[in-house]
C-alpha cells in the first residue's frame, strides 16, 4: 500500500498538526489520542475534521472509549483503531478506508450492534422472527447465523452456541454476505434487525 514516495511527517501540538495540513498536500492524517486530556483531544479530532472535510483522518485512540469513538465516527472521521495495531492490520485499514469505507475496529462494531439489537429488538425476540429481506435465499444455518451476527455476538460465540468451528462460522458469513450483497457484519446486522422490527 505504501509506496516509497510516502513520508510519514510527525508534529507535537494541535496547532503544529493543523498548520501542516494547512500548508501542505496530504491524503491522510493519522492521530494518536493519548490519556492526558482525553476528552479535548477528541474534540481537537473532530476540529481537524471539520477544517478539513476532504483529508483521510485515522485516529488511534490511547483509551478504549465508546462515546469518543461514536463522537469521531459520527462526526466523519474516516476510522479508529488501536495504537498497537500490526503492520497488515494497518495495510488493511488503510484499504478499507481508501476504497471510502469507515473503519471502527472489531470492537466499536459488535458494541455498536449490541445496542442497535437491544433498542431494535426490544419488542420481539429475534429467535421467534423468521423474515428479513433475503432471508428466502439463505440456508436455515445461515438465517441462524445472520441472526446470531444481529444480536451482537462474536464469530467465536456463534461457533460456541451453534456447536461448529469459527472456519464453519466464516464460510457460512462469507455466504451469506455474497448471497444478500452486504459488505460487513454490521450491514447484515442492520439489515435483520430492520427486517424483523418492521415484520
Amino acid at each position: 500500500m505504501c509506496e516509497e514516495r510516502d513520508q510519514l511527517i510527525r508534529s507535537h501540538s494541535f496547532d503544529e498538526t493543523a498548520e501542516l495540513l494547512r500548508n501542505g498536500s496530504y491524503d491522510y492524517c493519522f492521530i494518536y489520542v493519548d490519556d492526558v486530556e482525553f476528552s479535548a483531544k477528541v474534540e481537537n479530532v473532530v476540529t481537524l475534521r471539520q477544517r478539513f472535510p476532504v483529508l483521510k483522518i485515522l485516529a488511534f485512540p490511547y483509551l478504549s472509549s465508546q462515546s469518543a469513538a461514536m463522537r469521531m465516527l459520527s462526526m466523519g472521521i474516516n476510522g479508529q483503531c488501536s495504537p498497537y495495531i500490526a503492520k497488515e492490520q494497518l495495510r488493511l485499514v488503510l484499504s478499507v478506508v481508501s476504497s471510502g469505507e469507515i473503519w471502527g475496529g472489531k470492537e466499536f462494531i459488535q458494541q455498536l450492534i449490541k445496542q442497535s439489537s437491544e433498542a431494535s429488538l426490544s419488542e420481539q425476540p429475534l429467535e421467534s422472527a423468521v423474515n428479513f429481506v433475503g432471508s428466502e435465499l439463505l440456508s436455515e444455518r445461515e438465517v441462524g447465523v445472520a441472526k446470531l451476527i444481529a444480536k451482537g455476538l462474536s464469530n467465536k460465540e456463534i461457533a460456541r452456541d451453534l456447536e461448529v468451528t469459527e472456519r464453519t462460522v466464516k464460510a457460512h458469513l462469507t455466504a451469506v454476505f455474497r448471497k444478500l450483497r452486504v459488505k460487513d457484519r454490521l450491514a447484515l446486522a442492520l439489515l435483520v434487525q430492520r427486517g424483523i422490527s418492521d415484520g
